[in-house]
């Protein structure tokens, strides 16, 4: 691990930022006192409900985590497909007895607002999700001593956020659970995702930042192959998911080792923007005609989507899950990290062990 990642955590394990209240304080703090670093979620919050949750998390650990910004979004939107993608989730609203989300609120998640406080009152580490930070933004975070982290994609977008100042680059590949973190959001790109290993190694090639490895890593045994490619930590995102301390509803919880669900797929269906969850109901009659159109469809289908829950029909819900998400393991977060370092000293250990049989 590069200097600046060791004096965040003791093991080069990040707990991903999943945002809509999964990564709460009570998650994070666990993973940073168990020795990883972890991530507060900003996206989808308000200022101010960032700023409380700050101030919460501090008031359980003094050890250091980060917190996830969204990027604002351009208007790129179809109004007029929207308004299509509405009139078929019209059932919907009648099944779950609540009324669609307006697609025209607000787009950019409240970033600057957030960026104010984030420079008022540091944290350890901020990192960006769809899309790169001006100069300027991160330059002002050096200098108040956070570090940052941009998530990326591709070995390009991995090359503007080295152009942009970041201090590290989170590599996020195809088999990650949650949204892509694409810099652009292209719908012909939908599916030329790069797996994580391949992606590590093209931007290891690229860029001299240190990486962060995110996709699919549910064991120890994977940090080591991510680190033996070129990453110097392993963020992971469901692992954690089904933790007791994660404010998942406890219906995504069971769903990941769920028989129900076999497999996961990218879906428009929820947000407007390609999403990796578990396929059920909703993703297999709605994915193939959900718009380009992010966040207009995530507001549309908010209400549906916590309607679903309280109804407990997963089969309406969001579900967001990496590949690994049978390998699951319900375990406290802190001995979670704890069994991912031990897998992972395992893992170094094995070829040494081999060579003297």
């Amino acid at each position: 691990m590069s200097s600046a990642l060791t004096d965040l955590c003791r093991y080069p394990i990040v707990q991903a930022p999943m945002a809509g209240g999964v990564s709460c304080p009570q998650l994070v703090s666990a993973v940073a006192e168990a020795g990883g670093l972890g991530f507060l979620a900003a996206g989808y919050k308000t200022a101010d409900g960032m700023y409380n949750e700050i101030k919460q998390l501090r008031g359980m650990t003094g050890q250091p985590f980060g917190v996830n910004l969204f990027m604002p979004q351009p208007n790129l939107a179809d109004p007029s497909a929207v308004e299509v993608y509405r009139h078929q989730l019209a059932g919907e609203a009648a099944w779950y007895e609540t009324p669609l989300g307006d697609p025209d609120s607000s787009g950019d998640d409240g970033y600057e607002a957030k960026l104010a406080i984030l420079l008022e009152d540091p944290v350890p580490v901020v990192s960006f999700t769809f899309g790169c930070p001006t100069r300027d933004a991160l330059d002002a975070l050096a200098g108040v001593g956070t570090y940052t982290v941009v998530t990326v994609t591709s070995p390009e977008e991995a090359q503007a956020a080295q152009w942009a100042g970041a201090d590290a680059i989170c590599v996020q590949g195809v088999e990650a659970g949650g949204h892509r973190s694409t810099h652009r959001d292209d719908p012909q790109t939908d599916d030329t995702g790069i797996g994580l290993l391949s992606l590590v190694a093209q931007v290891r090639e690229t860029v001299q930042l240190p990486l962060i490895a995110s996709g699919g890593i549910m064991r120890g045994s994977q940090i080591a192959a991510v680190v033996a490619a070129g990453a110097e930590a392993a963020q992971l995102g469901t692992a954690f998911l089904v933790c007791p301390e994660s404010g998942a509803h406890l219906l995504h919880k069971q769903a990941l080792t769920n028989p129900l669900f076999v497999r996961t797929a990218l879906t428009r269906a929820f947000s407007g923007r390609p999403a990796r969850g578990l396929v059920n109901r909703f993703v297999r009659e709605h994915g193939p005609y959900a718009p380009a159109a992010y966040p207009q469809v995530h507001h549309v289908t908010s209400g549906l989507r916590k309607a679903a829950a309280r109804a407990g029909d997963a089969q309406g819900m969001a579900l967001w899950a990496g590949q690994g998400h049978r390998m699951a393991r319900e375990l406290p977060a802190g001995r979670l990290v704890e069994l991912l370092a031990e897998e992972l000293d395992a893992a170094h250990a094995a070829p040494s062990t081999r060579s003297t049989q």
